[in-house]
């Protein structure tokens, strides 16, 4: 599949503000399945961009501005190529084939800080919900977390929310509402709990049934770790597995980590910001 995404981002400001420098995580990350065609950045007022690895070996960059301004706008375009093939093509390890197993202890050293679970009474909250909502009961380790996922998604409502930051489970499971990284941390940390490695993912989904006619938009996701199939995608907002639809540009253990834009602005006397954001990921040619 051939994918155009068009990523703008506007900051209005209510007086002239120095540009303080940004990090962006805009660049989606390549791997076997996903091939880059192109990457263009378009700044106003003009950038300097330096790329950089983080610690996850995401790609974003550094961006630094020198002229004050009453507007920042960062937009950025790309063409990537994903390879259709089925999110269900790929095998366990005999030992990992039903559930629970335990990881073997290269694994666990490995993926220690993706195996943390929260705290005690989350780890109990989390449980109970789970034992209450989690009806299909199943051995076998794929069916068990595509369940798993489904739960989560069927038992929560989708609600768009412009605060920046993530609920923390408890508000979740609260309101029963959240955003798609809501759901994903909420799944996140329900895997962990019952001792699978999981990370959080941020990258862009094409839906053309969604979205407002757009094609697609900013998203969220889960990746947890089968020993012999590696991070393989679930999105527990729509209760899938990821298939080539999924394009994703970072992943992290927390996931504030790895927001889209992450920057500042100076201004002597207070000032506030006003932001616009238009995403679109359309099919695109061959």
């Amino acid at each position: 599949m051939n994918l155009k995404i068009s990523h703008t981002t506007r900051y209005d400001y209510n007086r002239e503000v120095q540009i303080m420098p940004h990090l962006l995580y805009l660049r989606p990350r390549e791997n076997p399945l996903l091939q880059i065609k192109n990457f263009t950045f378009r700044f106003e007022p003009e950038a300097h961009v330096d790329w950089m690895r983080d610690d996850f070996d995401n790609l974003p960059a550094s961006a630094q501005f020198s002229e004050t301004t009453t507007s920042l706008k960062i937009c950025s375009e790309c063409d990537v190529s994903t390879t259709d093939t089925s999110p269900f093509d790929f095998l366990i390890r005999d030992y990992a084939t039903t559930f629970p197993f335990s990881y073997e202890p290269l694994h666990q050293f490995n993926l220690s800080i993706y195996l943390t679970p929260p705290e005690k009474d989350v780890q109990l909250l989390l449980k109970e919900w789970m034992d209450k909502k989690h009806i299909v009961r199943t051995e076998e380790t794929v069916p068990w977390l595509s369940e798993l996922n489904q739960m989560v998604s069927r038992n929560l409502v989708y609600k768009r929310r412009e605060e920046a930051g993530i609920q923390s489970a408890r508000t979740t499971l609260f309101r029963g509402s959240g955003t798609c990284r809501d759901f994903a941390m909420l799944f996140i940390e329900c895997a962990r709990t019952l001792g699978l490695a999981a990370r959080f993912v941020s990258g862009y989904n094409f839906d053309p049934g969604r979205y407002g006619g757009s094609g697609g938009d900013m998203h969220a996701w889960a990746e947890v770790f089968l020993p012999g199939a590696g991070w393989r995608g679930i999105d527990p907002t729509n209760g899938i597995f990821c298939d080539s639809a999924y394009v994703p540009v970072a992943h992290a253990v927390v996931a504030e980590s790895v927001n889209p834009i992450q920057g500042s602005f100076f201004s002597a006397p207070p000032a506030e910001a006003t932001l616009y954001t238009d995403v679109r990921v359309s099919l695109g040619s061959e």
